[in-house]
């Protein structure tokens, strides 16, 4: 079987030309943290809807307190929620809360600990001057009415779903998150919990995508270990295509694999097997199975040793899944410049090697990364606490205290 010889680049961009962004849905508010919208909001009201004292005090005439201490009678007292009953009248002050409409006729807030009660707070004493709008939210002074809040592409994040409450945005069209099938291959895979046969192993790099496309805020549905027997990974394949997005698949696509995923794809699905120059997770496929309908549904073929399965989800999956759910640059995890505090060797292979790292911040402001343990592509225990990923250019890599591109893994 012909493989294309790429590079990661290259790789990236074949499968990002064929994960367009899902098509927009109307989505509740309350379910809409992490989507992306697919259409400015404008906002169809002022906020705050009325002007509003910004703190506790008293509502005033600016002038009427500029020479001080002056003392005034209280005339009425308005909580947040609640209203005047009256107009405020020149020499009279008014107790207000904060967010609570501001009476007519005045013009500014003194705030409570400037003034001090008299009578039982019939009357105030106020010891500080203040000019003609102080302490006054006015209306619309956060969201003007008709001004566009967010554009399309914005995540909706919690302080974004705060913003779109304060408007009545209850409901907008924004992208959905992808429903993401996976699924491993191969008879020696036990999940069960089962004692363990002759040759067999326990799944693992399911699990670990199931995670991983979680993380990416899309949903993972499960759909098992499949045996090799190539009906009823056809069967699987075409219920996944059937009901998801996109398909992920671990296992049977390097070159000495046994050929059931191999063959059945193949005949199934117009598929391209790539030959990537990194290290490791140089074997993967990348093609489009159709549906019933008509409309194809990308598959991701990641190679089954666990850390080549891991790295392919980052390079590869993670940012065609940001990309399917409209969210834009950068698709991949965050990058920073780091420091190596120890060398980083590999040879010269042509081909760019992903190591996986620890790393942290350092008295000096910079990330600081060293080796994280053993680097074969099985050794998925030794990659599990590393928190980075760096890009070894081809090589004799990178000596301690030198410069190192890594992409953070977690928060």
């Amino acid at each position: 079987m012909d493989r294309l010889r790429v590079s990661i680049v290259e790789a990236r961009e074949l499968v990002l030309a064929e994960c367009p962004r899902l098509a927009p849905v109307t989505v509740e508010l309350a379910d809409a943290i992490g989507r992306v919208l697919a259409v400015d909001i404008v906002s169809p009201e002022d906020v705050p809807p009325f002007a509003n004292s910004a703190l506790d005090g008293y509502a005033v005439l600016a002038a009427d307190v500029a020479t001080v201490p002056v003392e005034l009678p209280v005339v009425a007292e308005i909580a947040a929620g609640a209203a005047a009953d009256r107009p405020l009248a020149p020499g009279e002050a008014i107790r207000i809360m904060t967010g609570a409409p501001v009476p007519a006729g005045a013009d500014a807030i003194v705030l409570v600990e400037r003034t001090e009660r008299l009578d039982g707070g019939a009357r105030v004493r106020i010891h500080e001057t203040v000019r003609s709008g102080q302490a006054v939210r006015g209306a619309g002074d956060d969201i003007a009415v008709g001004s566009t809040v967010f554009t399309a592409g914005t995540v909706v994040r919690p302080a974004v779903a705060g913003v779109l409450a304060s408007v009545n945005a209850r409901s907008f069209p924004a992208v959905p998150a992808a429903r993401v099938a996976v699924l491993s291959t191969g008879d020696e895979l036990i999940d069960d919990g089962s004692p363990l046969g002759p040759g067999q192993i326990r799944e693992s790099n399911k699990t670990m995508l199931l995670a991983l496309v979680a993380e990416t805020g899309a949903t993972a549905v499960d759909f098992g270990v499949i045996r090799d027997d190539e009906a009823a990974l056809e069967v699987a394949l075409r219920a996944a295509t059937d009901t998801c997005d996109i398909v992920i698949t671990s296992g049977g696509v390097s070159m000495g694999d046994y050929d059931v995923v191999k063959a059945v794809l193949s005949r199934i699905a117009e598929m391209t097997w790539l030959e990537i120059a990194i290290k490791p997770a140089k074997p993967f496929a990348f093609g489009r199975l159709r549906r019933a309908d008509g409309r194809p549904v990308p598959i991701l073929g990641l190679p089954g040793n666990p850390v080549s399965s891991l790295v392919s989800f980052e390079l590869l999956a993670r940012p065609a899944l940001r990309q399917m759910m409209g969210h834009t640059e950068p698709l991949l995890r965050q990058s920073i410049v780091a420091v190596a505090d120890t060398p980083l060797r590999r040879s010269t292979d042509g081909k760019v090697h992903y190591q996986r790292l620890h790393g942290g911040f350092g008295a000096d402001g910079r990330y600081h990364v060293s080796a994280g343990g053993p680097q074969g592509s099985h050794q998925l225990a030794a990659s599990a606490v590393a928190n980075a990923l760096a890009e070894l250019p081809d090589g004799d890599g990178v000596a301690a205290g030198s410069d190192v591109l890594v992409y953070l893994l977690s928060s």
